[in-house]
């Protein structure tokens, strides 16, 4: 009785979400951590047919966004990180059979020195015939490890080559690993993006941060049913922002919506609790020590509607 009724407080509260998808190989059995089979992506892209989902262009999306208008429920956007050549090779064929329309990132370097295993500027270019083209950086960088001119040098190369080639300016960037804190944040805006995506679960509504969009990945065989069930919690992050430097998450403290008297919170490593909420307030003093470098925070009311805060610890952090 007591999940119904979040579950009801939540639909109360909630704006209407967008969904976008990240994608990375097709048909490529030698790398299965990033890889979605053929029958994989027909099988998804059919249940996006039958069951009245609407395949968009993400700039249609991110459109919504800045206007503050409502984005319908039934949206959903299909991105490509890395421009792996079995994109181009598999992939590629079946969004054309279906008609639905990608947003492809391009790892610059990759493709500038003609790494076997990603597309080149010819393929490339023939693909954005049929979808939109961003940036994915230069060198793939862990970025939260980077100083300000560091990512600001990668991301004015990358830019730089990319318009040489393509003929075009990149008009959305995707996080390399779905990693970025402020300083990252801020830093990329510098080059005028219309979008920034990351990659934590989530869906895209008229709040959404347009340099934070949310991404859902979809490799191997997944259960679409569920990950369509994901939903944004409307949460302001207070605490944590970035990873402590020794290691222990001392406090979790956030606002959300004050309908909400109990939460559930997520951290990578330790998993779920739940806690109170007060006033709209979430303030609870902890002790743990997190064991991955790379720590998801997460706020959620049901397991799907959910905020989540990625800290990432520095490389010169012990």
């Amino acid at each position: 009785m007591k999940y119904l009724l979040l579950l009801i407080i939540s639909y109360y509260y909630l704006s209407a979400n967008a969904h976008v998808f990240v994608y990375h190989r097709f048909g490529d059995s030698k790398h299965p951590s990033t890889n979605t089979t053929l029958e994989e992506l027909e099988k998804e892209f059919k249940y996006f047919k039958d069951n009245g989902y609407k395949v968009v262009k993400l700039s249609q999306i991110i459109e919504k966004v800045n206007n503050k208008e409502k984005v319908p429920d039934n949206w959903v956007a299909l991105t490509i990180d890395d421009s792996y050549k079995s994109f181009y090779q598999n992939g590629l064929e079946i969004f054309k059979k279906y008609n639905y329309p990608f947003s492809l990132y391009v790892y610059v370097k990759a493709t500038q020195q003609q790494y076997s295993d990603f597309m080149t500027w010819q393929e490339i270019k023939e693909a954005s015939k049929y979808g939109e083209i961003g940036l994915h950086s230069y060198n793939h960088p862990h970025l939260t490890h980077l100083t300000e001119e560091e990512i600001n040098k990668d991301t004015k190369k990358a830019y730089e080559i990319f318009e040489e080639k393509l003929g075009f300016k990149p008009k959305s960037y995707a996080y390399p690993y779905g990693e970025y804190n402020e300083k990252v944040k801020n830093e990329i805006k510098k080059f005028n993006f219309d979008a920034i995506l990351n990659q934590s679960a989530g869906t895209v509504n008229e709040t959404s941060d347009v340099y934070s969009i949310n991404r859902i990945a979809l490799v191997g065989e997944v259960n679409l049913k569920q990950k369509l069930k994901y939903k944004t919690l409307d949460a302001t992050w207070i605490e944590p922002q970035e990873f402590p430097t020794d290691g222990i998450l001392r406090k979790v403290k956030a606002k959300v919506d004050p309908k909400i008297k109990e939460i559930k919170l997520y951290i990578t490593g330790i998993g779920w609790k739940e806690i109170k909420v007060n006033n709209g307030i979430i303030d609870i003093k902890l002790n743990e020590y997190l064991k991955n470098a790379r720590t998801r925070v997460a706020l959620s009311t049901d397991y799907y509607t959910i905020s989540t805060k990625l800290i990432i610890k520095n490389k010169k952090e012990k």
